[in-house]
């Protein structure tokens, strides 16, 4: 039970490292605590949420816009069981198909929890309670993270779920409580929302989706509110009581005031997540954290030689990707090369309809930061293949250096806007301009045009507005 590397955890950084380093010429041994390979990302989180998300959409379209393209299919109805069956279909998809890569690349998978007693040694305890114990030149951890609990309220996963138990609802509540106005509050509110829920969000920051370009925000809450939504910003909840059927949620204002009370047959507490280190045996380890995460340097090494760590673990955003390009570099460094990760071009996407996508500064970044930017947008009601589609809502916003006219930041809110970002994510690791993009011949009647003239709108050139 010799390794050059075992990597603790089997979600898109873990599993991504493994391959990565097999392809090195490592030996490469794995831990998974599930019983299937990938992580909250692809068991219970971002794959089958996007299965719900796309499936609820359809169902809108269906509902709303298919009479408006002179497509009669009389009034849907919603077969939820079915809807869940897909889901789950996406999500054995991914599973299995993260097990046959494993299985291909010769990567022995070990299903268990995972403690590390020292540098060089990795225990895994099986369901069974059987031990076995595996030895390795480099120990990777990848463990991910889980919902934070909000202080007084207790999770059964029935009324009061986390994002995992709201996914698996086998009806439509007829009140939606959400605690938390960020991604995955928003992304699973709509879910239900667009299947028949009334949605209240609960926000105890005077905004929503903190960290975002405060622009975008506004306009994709006046957006919401259109499809139904109610905010309830600047507000914390202090108290959850559950009955037989359904909640009372306690509500009061963040400064400071009196309470009031929501009624709800499901509260959904989204309020962020924790790095998943519990049982690591870090501290034993002398593995050195803060916050919770474990501390790493610019090459994913922890105080203690032969450790590393990458994903929602360590610094930076929670974000799949984040971690997949953290696990590709990290395994680069163990097997001699020179792995290297952008973290100013890093996007990331609200997958509601319509989607929010950002990479780089805000506005509210580069003013506290005293950088000097021209603002460049241009709105999707002028783009042809946006009228086409009747999905006219949004903008795409550019934020370039005043003098070098570099791109810092791009911020769409649209169709597809999480496709759209990723031209942006290439112009920006390349230290591309804004000049360069809007020279860049794009394909018409395409949604990429409204890029395009964002970035001609940086130098106030913009054709079609």
């Amino acid at each position: 039970m010799s390794y050059d590397l075992v990597v603790i955890g089997t979600g898109p950084g873990g599993y991504v490292c493994a391959i990565r380093a097999a392809q090195l010429g490592l030996k490469v041994a794995v831990v998974e605590k599930r019983k299937t390979h990938g992580g909250t990302c692809l068991n219970v989180g971002c794959i089958p949420s996007k299965a719900l998300l796309h499936a609820s959409e359809m169902f809108e379209e269906a509902s709303h816009t298919f009479p408006s393209l002179g497509i009669t299919v009389g009034t849907p109805k919603l077969d939820l069981k079915q809807m869940l069956v897909h889901k789950q279909e996406t999500v054995d998809a991914n599973v299995n198909g993260v097990a046959f890569l494993l299985k291909k690349n010769k990567i022995e998978p070990f299903h268990g929890t995972a403690s590390i007693p020292a540098a060089g040694k990795v225990v895994v305890t099986a369901e069974d309670g059987k031990t076995q114990e595996l030895e390795t030149k480099a120990i990777v951890i990848a463990t991910g993270s889980e919902s934070t609990n909000l202080p007084g309220v207790t999770v059964d996963e029935k009324v009061v779920v986390t994002s995992t138990g709201a996914l698996e609802l086998t009806a439509v509540p007829k009140e939606l409580v959400v605690v938390g106005a960020g991604v995955i509050g928003l992304e699973i509110g709509s879910v239900w929302s667009r299947l028949g829920a009334k949605v209240t969000v609960v926000e105890y920051l005077d905004r929503i989706l903190p960290g975002m370009d405060g622009e975008i925000a506004k306009q994709f809450q006046r957006i919401l509110e259109k499809q139904g939504f109610t905010f309830q910003l600047g507000a914390k909840v202090t108290k959850v009581e559950t009955a037989k059927k359904g909640a009372t949620v306690t509500v009061e204002p963040a400064a400071g005031g009196e309470a009031k009370t929501l009624s709800a047959d499901i509260v959904l507490v989204a309020i962020g997540r924790r790095p998943n280190t519990d049982g690591l045996g870090l501290e034993a380890a002398g593995v050195a954290t803060e916050r919770g995460r474990v501390i790493i340097d610019d090459h994913f090494k922890t105080n203690v030689a032969g450790i590393y760590a990458i994903g929602d673990v360590v610094r930076g955003p929670m974000l799949a990707h984040k971690a997949e390009d953290e696990g590709m570099a990290v395994a680069e460094i163990i097997a001699g090369k020179a792995g290297h990760v952008n973290y100013d071009a890093i996007p990331g996407i609200v997958y509601t309809a319509p989607e929010v996508a950002a990479i780089g500064k805000t506005e509210e970044e580069l003013k506290a930061a005293g950088v000097a930017y021209k603002v460049g947008k241009f709105p999707f009601t002028a783009n042809g293949r946006a009228r086409a589609m009747r999905h006219t809502d949004g903008f795409v916003k550019f934020l370039a250096d005043a003098a070098s006219d570099r791109v810092l930041g791009c911020h769409i809110i649209g169709p597809h806007a999480g496709d759209l970002i990723a031209e942006v994510t290439v112009l920006m690791e390349f230290g591309g301009s804004a000049e360069d993009l809007a020279r860049t011949c794009h394909a018409h009647p395409t949604l990429a045009e409204a890029v395009k003239e964002a970035a001609l709108a940086v130098d106030k050139r913009q054709i079609h507005m």
